[in-house]
């Protein structure tokens, strides 16, 4: 491990922007969101990359970019895309990278409702049309995620949870 960031990984709407911004202000340590750090560099919206190129073509590109995040020697928060610890070989280079991986773990229940207010801005689920096909969509593709995502070294319970106690929790398992 030539590093410890903290890299945050959960289900899209778990709040992991939430989260690592207000780390970011507790630890005073530099923040990287990597699906904007793929907008900014491709000058594409996550939609537009999906539309342009497809999912498959974004899925390298977003390991291209994870790679180059977690070799970077200053130590930061990263906060990953829903889908990133489920492609390539990323969970094992976010693995060897850090030793503060923690995944966001929200029910379906609350991801559906926070997600369909703003189901437009994410591809994947900007053509359901009811909450309840949603949670059904999202329970599924959590379940197929799960082995990724519980390989994380810490599980933090976000589903009744406020945003202070969820940083709380995670400072007080940081191995620094």
């Amino acid at each position: 491990m030539n590093n410890s960031h903290i890299v945050l990984l959960g289900y899209m709407g778990c709040g992991k922007t939430t989260i690592s911004k207000k780390l970011k202000n507790i630890l005073n340590l530099p923040l990287i969101d990597l699906d904007q750090f793929i907008e900014n560099k491709l000058k594409m919206s996550i939609s537009q990359i999906f539309e342009n190129k497809g999912q498959i073509e974004f899925r390298k590109i977003e390991n291209r970019f994870l790679k180059k995040l977690l070799n970077k020697k200053i130590k930061s928060i990263i906060s990953l895309g829903g889908g990133t610890p489920c492609y390539h070989d990323n969970m094992d280079l976010i693995l060897n990278c850090s030793k503060n991986v923690f995944f966001i773990k929200t029910s379906a229940e609350v991801l559906s409702s926070r997600l369909f207010k703003d189901k437009s801005k994410r591809p994947i689920i900007e053509s359901i049309s009811s909450i309840s096909e949603l949670k059904d969509f999202i329970s599924k593709h959590l379940f197929e995620r799960m082995i990724f995502y519980r390989q994380a070294h810490h599980v933090i319970d976000d589903s009744d949870n406020g945003i202070d106690s969820v940083c709380e929790e995670i400072v007080s398992k940081l191995i620094l």
